[in-house]
C-alpha cells in the first residue's frame, strides 16, 4: 500500500501562483495513476489534474484550470506535484492528492485507491 501527505497549501492573491507536493510511500509509486481533487465548501469534490504512470507519459486537466495548473511527477523522488499559476478566488478549496492501481478512470474519485489528508489553498481578490 502507499500512503500520500500533501504539503505547499497556503495564502495566494489573485494571480499568484503556489507549488503543491504529494509525497508516497511505498515500492511500487511508479505503477500508481496520480491525481489531484480538490474540494470547495458547500460543493462536490471534483477532478482537477491527472499523470500517467510513465514517466513523460500524459497529463489530463479539468477545464477550468487548463492552461494554468500543471501537473508532474518524479517517480526517483516518489513525489507528484501541481504548478498553480494565475490563480483565481474560485481556486479555494482544499487539494487532495490521490493513487489509482488498477484504473485508468483518471478523472473519478471511485477510482482512486488511496489519498492524502488534503492541503489548503485559499486564493484572496
Amino acid at each position: 500500500q502507499v500512503q500520500l501527505v500533501e504539503s505547499g497549501g497556503g495564502l495566494a492573491q489573485a494571480g499568484g501562483s503556489l507549488r503543491l507536493s504529494c509525497a508516497a510511500s511505498g515500492r511500487t509509486f511508479s505503477t500508481y495513476l496520480m491525481g489531484w481533487f480538490r474540494q470547495a465548501p458547500g460543493k462536490e469534490r471534483e477532478f482537477v489534474a491527472a499523470i500517467s504512470r510513465r514517466s513523460g507519459g500524459s497529463t489530463y486537466y479539468a477545464d477550468s484550470v487548463k492552461g494554468r495548473f500543471t501537473i508532474s511527477r518524479d517517480n526517483a523522488k516518489m513525489s507528484v506535484y501541481l504548478q498553480m499559476n494565475s490563480l483565481k478566488p474560485e481556486d479555494t478549496a482544499v487539494y487532495y492528492c490521490a493513487g489509482d492501481r488498477y484504473s485508468n478512470n483518471y478523472d473519478r474519485i471511485s477510482s482512486y485507491d488511496y489519498w492524502g489528508q488534503g492541503t489548503q489553498v485559499t486564493v484572496s481578490s
